[in-house]
């Protein structure tokens, strides 16, 4: 029965084809002339209109400035305000492509196969309840109501517990559902008047105090109300304000010795869950490291300027904080210097997209990596089906997407954790490859430069500087050889 149901549907999909293309062939038979009048036509016309009249002109300007800018102007001569651009900037910031790791071979062997590769990461080791997950890939703070739906958040909640690893509120209103579906769940401390509630608060896996991210950089921000109709505006207790504001300052932080105080209240509240800050990078960044370093965080969050959001200014996206290889770098050479790169754990996002990107940056001294963007189109994966081509897929998203009841967060939650399944497999076998059975076994050994920008940044050697096997070395491989 199977065989003949298949031999059925094969054939009648085969019929279905041959039929297709024979009327091609037959629109395209009996409309060439009619095409060939209409080419002849717009060609001719083309090559001898002015320039003033000619269509040729667009393409002539677009060589000189880029259709994103002729779009966003346009943006800019219908709304009369500051637009908002949805996740991140199209410039092209330095990234990780200017590094390719040293694959063990002869001098290092390649671990075995079959061997376990440990992939877990301690979040604040020094807090009295350090938070273990099970990957180092985390998903970036996307807030409910100022960003996305409620189901968005119980997907990316599911889909993150499914494989140990945490999810963070973002400066949305806190969502009773996004904390039962978490395994872990990292609550952000914004500067908005929400979510603050201390029964609110002791329900977090850690609490990290936001100061700044890439796409937005400490700017303030300003969600109108009618963007935040229904569930989300009574959630955030705004429904009586024409804009739901997160201030550029905290109330509590009037000068950076206050941070401290407001680091050791939140322990207290919380019974010492691990509590760190999250900054958008800049060229002082180390200054702002040590405040962290100096009020006693467990973890600091650099967010580089490859950081996305639900929407903000071009201006703030293209043209404020560092890329996020230089923040990373950085970073990661300030706490070595100050001596406590393995008591405060670093979180790098901004940009990330491959298994090898999160591994390259790892390598320069990240313990986990936040993923933003690409965990959405992950999730949405063949749903986008239902918005394109007459709708941008944002709108299954967003909280006021007009698209959000045809989303299938089930669908979506089993999506997010088929990819970072898949992602975090990727980086075993390439942590295998390095000879290594662990993620805290890899760093900047590892690693070489292909251009002398990317190796001045991260301070990872040119593939054309010769590496010279010490001495010892070479000694005890001759003294253990068994031959003469």
């Amino acid at each position: 029965m199977g065989s003949h149901w298949m031999t059925f549907l094969l054939g009648s999909f085969a019929g279905a084809m041959i039929a297709i293309v024979f009327s091609g062939i037959l629109a395209l038979v009996f409309s060439r002339p009619l095409v060939k009048w209409i080419i002849g036509r717009f060609t001719k016309r083309l090559m001898n209109d002015r320039y003033p009249e000619n269509i040729w002109e667009i393409v002539s300007a677009l060589t000189r400035i880029s259709p994103q800018t002729v779009i966003e102007n346009s943006l800019r001569a219908s709304e009369a305000g500051v637009i908002e651009r949805p996740f991140r900037s199209p410039r092209k910031f330095l990234h990780f492509e200017g590094l390719v790791f040293s694959p063990a071979q002869l001098a290092t062997l390649a671990a075995p196969e079959e061997s376990e590769v440990d992939m877990r990461v301690t979040i604040g080791p020094r807090a009295k309840k350090p938070l273990k997950i099970e990957i180092p890939i985390m998903a970036a703070g996307m807030g409910y109501g100022i960003g996305v739906s409620e189901k968005t958040k119980i997907a990316i909640a599911k889909g993150t517990a499914g494989v140990g690893t945490l999810t963070n509120t973002g400066e949305g209103g806190f969502l009773p559902e996004e904390r039962q579906h978490a395994k872990y769940l990292m609550i952000q401390y914004h500067s908005g008047s929400w979510s603050k509630e201390p029964q609110i608060l002791r329900q977090a896996d850690a609490i990290e105090i936001r100061f700044g991210q890439g796409a937005t950089a400490g700017a303030a921000t300003f969600t109108p109300m009618d963007y935040l109709e229904g569930r989300a505006a009574a959630v955030m207790q705004v429904q009586n304000q024409e804009f739901a504001v997160v201030p550029s300052r905290h109330e509590e932080i009037q000068k950076p010795q206050d941070l401290r105080k407001l680091v050791e209240k939140l322990r207290v509240l919380t019974d010492g869950v691990p509590i760190g800050v999250k900054i958008c990078a800049n060229a002082k960044m180390e200054a702002d490291l040590e405040v962290a370093i100096w009020a006693g965080v467990d973890f600091i969050s650099i967010d580089g300027g490859q950081g996305g959001s639900k929407g903000s200014p071009p201006i703030l996206e293209d043209d404020f904080g560092l890329p996020t290889i230089h923040a990373l770098s950085r970073a990661a050479r300030y706490l070595k210097k100050r001596k406590v790169k393995d008591k405060i754990t670093l979180l790098s996002g901004g940009g990330y997209s491959t298994p090898s990107d999160c591994l390259k940056a790892l390598a320069l001294g990240a313990d986990g990596i936040y993923m933003g963007t690409s965990l959405l189109w992950a999730m949405t994966h063949d749903q986008v089906t239902k918005a394109i081509p007459w709708e941008p897929p944002t709108q299954l998203l967003f909280y006021p997407g007009s698209l959000t009841e045809e989303f299938h967060e089930q669908e979506a939650a089993q999506y997010l954790e088929n990819f970072l399944t898949s992602f975090v497999e990727e980086m075993k076998v390439a942590i295998l490859a390095l000879g290594k059975t662990s993620l805290h076994q890899v760093g900047m050994e590892d690693l070489v430069a292909l251009d002398e920008w990317t190796s001045k940044i991260t301070n990872v050697p040119l593939v054309s500087e010769p590496y010279l096997p010490s001495k010892e070395w070479m000694e005890s491989l001759y003294a253990s050889s068994d031959v003469d």
